[in-house]
């Protein structure tokens, strides 16, 4: 049994190794990535870190500045594009490969098959965004295949709201949003009637902070009469929107270029129903496909999940703690309130400390060193059974601090621009320096652990906070399988430190451990001691500053408690 551990990649940086870095600057003047830089090499040595599954994204067609017309591609008009490059979620054909990415523009699509069965070749999966929310405001397909009507063909824009219609509008408004509508084109853009915006927005005035490259999509829900995804329910009887079917198509395009599984933009902003549909279409036809909702409402996770999804982002819950306690905001111990609001759906919580909106853990803006993020990453790897997500050029130390061009310096890496990133490059020449390489190391290691090793993969997690309230800034924890026992402590404290955690009765009877002496081996430093394991003992350990060890012993396998029914048979007690 093998842990799922997604690897995220930018695919127009990741290759990238063009270092100009002009801010605003063109795909000429800045280079952008190529699907044909992910080599078997390459993949070759992100499956060596653990990675079951990598993330490509931005690989289908969006609104861009860069003029691929004699290829037959419509250009975009630059007031609704964001940067140069733009963004990766204003798509203008669900049927289409960026051209930016291929080598030969001609052959985009030939290309992408081929990295798919290169990744396949390397032993993992293959993940690609499903954007269901909105599309780009010029969105218009030239890939569809035969016999498929675009988004938009067929709807009635003299209606604001229609069951049948696929965009939202604004009956008698012109678009007139806050910016210059020519933006440097001869030509102003003009949309007459307005559709309503990505984000919600119903009107036709969007504001700086809108999504206002993109446009609502319309699955059925009247938000004009007070109605929200959560509160949607399609009528008994009633036709199924015609949203529903093209979009359904769209997964089942892409599920048979044997993608794996669907990263889904903003789940949440469509309704569930849709989604029990869409998911028992495309199962019925590939059962194994995976589904991996963006949902930030905790409220609104266990409807998700049984409307189809495998795993859902855990943001607002173990993310945002996480990263609180890093930054000193919280103590140690409220990772254990984090666990235990999901304990019921905790296979399906997904387990990230960066992405591509999140702040890079190195910027100055989150915690300004990546080794404070060592810590939280053996927690997040090491505690549960569910997926782990990272983030390319987070096991480097990427900061984020560049002022790109549409994005400015806020600690993210951009996704509007044409870029490369310092530590990517530095990594593929080998010139990393010594903190860079060590934390990769470390990275290495833990990843590689969560995805081998038995106790992570298949045992069961005891947390001992609930006795060692004491600890302020570390976390323990016990895993197990079998015979195999590991104890597992987080120092987030930037000093060394020496600690003493308090071992209760319960977790030896629970577990099935022996009260005993027990040679351990530190897989994540190296080296071995004796610890002796004692019911209402203690063992006393040092920690490196921001560091972490993964002790891990073999023991009689005793008769242990059933499958824990509650919150104090894991460890914590109400």
């Amino acid at each position: 049994m093998e842990k799922v551990i997604i690897y995220q990649i930018f695919t127009r940086l990741f290759g990238n190794r063009n270092t100009t870095r002009q801010e605003n600057g063109t795909i000429a003047e800045n280079g952008c990535g190529k699907l044909n830089d992910l080599t078997p090499a390459v993949l070759k040595q992100i499956r060596q870190m653990g990675v079951s599954h990598l993330w490509l994204t931005g690989v289908i067609r969006h609104a861009t500045l860069t003029d691929y017309t004699r290829y037959g591609i419509p250009a975009n008009h630059p007031a609704i594009v964001k940067g140069k490059a733009g963004s990766p979620y204003a798509i203008t054909d669900y049927y289409d490969i960026d051209p930016d990415l291929a080598v030969d523009v001609k052959q985009r699509m030939g290309e992408f098959e081929q990295l798919v069965e290169r990744i396949h070749q390397a032993g993992m999966k293959v993940v690609i965004d499903f954007v269901p929310n909105h599309v780009a405001r010029e969105y218009h397909s030239i890939c569809k295949p035969k016999g498929v009507k675009d988004l938009g063909q067929g709807d009635d824009p003299t209606q604001g709201f229609s069951q049948q219609n696929n965009f939202y509008y604004c009956p008698g408004e012109r678009f007139d949003p806050y910016f210059d509508l020519y933006h440097g084109a001869q030509e102003p853009y003009h949309e007459e009637p307005a559709k309503a915006t990505g984000n919600d927005q119903f009107h036709s005035k969007p504001g700086r902070n809108d999504w206002y490259e993109t446009v609502k999509l319309n699955y059925g829900v009247d938000y004009y009469a007070g109605v929200t995804p959560s509160s949607y329910h399609l009528p008994e009887g009633a036709p199924v929107p015609s949203t529903w079917k093209k979009m359904t198509d769209i997964l089942l395009f892409w599920a048979g270029k044997h993608v794996d599984a669907f990263r889904c933009d903003m789940a949440e902003m469509v309704p569930a129903e849709f989604w029990a549909y869409a998911t028992a279409k495309v199962r019925k036809k590939y059962p194994d496909l995976k589904f991996i909702g963006e949902v930030y409402n905790p409220a609104e996770y266990r409807h998700y999940i049984h409307s189809g999804f495998d795993y859902l982002y855990d943001k607002v819950g173990m993310y945002d703690t996480l990263r609180a306690v890093i930054c000193r905001q919280a103590p140690a111990s409220a990772i254990t309130a984090a666990w235990q609001q999901t304990d019921d759906i905790r296979q399906y919580m997904l387990y990230f400390l960066e992405n591509h909106d999140e702040q890079r853990i190195a910027s100055d803006f989150f915690a300004a060193n990546a080794e404070r993020g060592i810590p939280a990453l053996v927690v997040a790897a090491l505690m549960q059974q569910n997926p782990f997500m990272l983030y390319s050029g987070q096991e480097y130390g990427e900061r984020g601090m560049d002022k790109e061009g549409f994005s400015g310096n806020d600690g993210r890496t951009t996704i509007f621009d044409y870029w490369s990133l310092d530590t990517l490059c530095r990594a593929a020449w080998k010139s990393l320096n010594q903190e860079e390489e060590c934390l990769f190391q470390t990275y290495k290691k833990v990843l590689s652990l969560a995805a081998k090793e038995k106790t992570v993969t298949e045992g069961v997690f005891f947390d001992l906070m609930y006795v060692n309230s004491h600890l302020d800034r570390q976390y323990v924890f016990l895993r197990k399988a079998g015979g195999e026992l590991l104890l597992v402590a987080a120092n987030f404290e930037d000093r060394p430190v020496s600690i003493a955690i308090n071992l209760p009765a319960h977790a030896f009877d629970f577990l099935g451990i022996p009260e005993k002496k027990l040679l351990t081996t530190d897989l994540l430093n190296g080296g071995k001691q004796y610890l002796t394991f004692q019911k209402d003992g203690c063992i006393a350990l040092q920690l490196e500053a921001n560091g972490a060890r993964v002790l891990k012993a073999k023991v009689k396998n005793l008769e242990f408690l059933a499958e824990p029914s509650g919150k104090a048979e894991r460890g914590v007690r109400n």
